[in-house]
């Protein structure tokens, strides 16, 4: 998951990439993404009658595309080992903590002081080293998403000017997050931006993995890092 300053940043960027492309009709490089998180976004002017509007997910697009998921399913797969440690300091905080609900009123005051003490100073250790974790996964993700989308920039704004858009509105977050409230299947551009970047980048397909061969996996959103295990269990121990 994502957090709300990350999209922020990310929203920023969208709107500096694309409005930069549509001045220049495409003509000159898009601005950095340092540049354009630091550019101020002007509001959409509202469409008016006969204004054709289309919608795009930009997060979607990005890792729908064929090069979005090779570098997330690498980044998956870098993090990989150190989900997995982490996965097994969350399953010792667990075993202590139910060694401690189940003898914690047999034991010694000593004996069970020494047991919480341990609990406490694994369960902080788990969490710094997950919320580095966490902030780094979001960092590499970011960046992957702000590579790929520099390059999808001319893509988005090419299709709109051959398809007559006026107007192309991001519905990467879901209402209230964001301004559009509903929209129809048939302003949607997104496959068709993410079949045009496929073409246009060259990198072919991931090859299928696992139980779900030959189906695409899911568009994941920028910067997310795997899932957090449960929160360690209160220590405090049983009177």
């Amino acid at each position: 998951m994502t957090s709300k300053f990350l999209r922020s940043v990310l929203a920023l960027a969208v709107f500096s990439m694309i409005s930069a492309w549509a001045q220049t009709g495409g003509a000159a490089t898009p601005s950095s993404p340092a540049a354009a998180s630091a550019s101020p976004a002007a509001p959409a002017a509202a469409p008016t009658a006969g204004t054709k509007v289309g919608t795009i997910n930009v997060e979607a697009a990005v890792f729908g595309s064929n090069e979005g998921r090779r570098d997330g399913d690498a980044l998956n797969k870098k993090l990989e080992p150190k989900q997995n440690e982490l996965k097994g300091q969350k399953d010792e905080l667990d075993s202590l903590q139910k060694q401690l609900d189940t003898q914690g009123d047999k034991l010694n005051d000593e004996a069970r002081a020494t047991l919480v003490k341990q609990i406490e100073s694994k369960k902080k250790s788990f969490e710094r080293a997950y919320q580095d974790f966490q902030e780094d996964g979001q960092n590499q993700g970011k960046e992957i998403f702000a590579r790929i989308l520099q390059k999808m920039a001319p893509t988005i704004v090419k299709y709109a000017q051959e398809n007559g858009y006026q107007l192309i509105v991001d519905t990467s977050n879901q209402w209230p997050q964001s301004q559009v409230l509903w929209s129809g299947e048939g302003v949607d551009i997104t496959k068709a931006i993410v079949d045009a970047y496929n073409v246009t980048s060259g990198v072919p397909a991931p090859a299928p993995t696992g139980t779900g061969a030959g189906k695409a996996p899911a568009p994941k959103p920028a910067g997310t890092a795997p899932a957090k295990p449960a929160a360690p269990a209160s220590t405090t121990p049983n009177k």
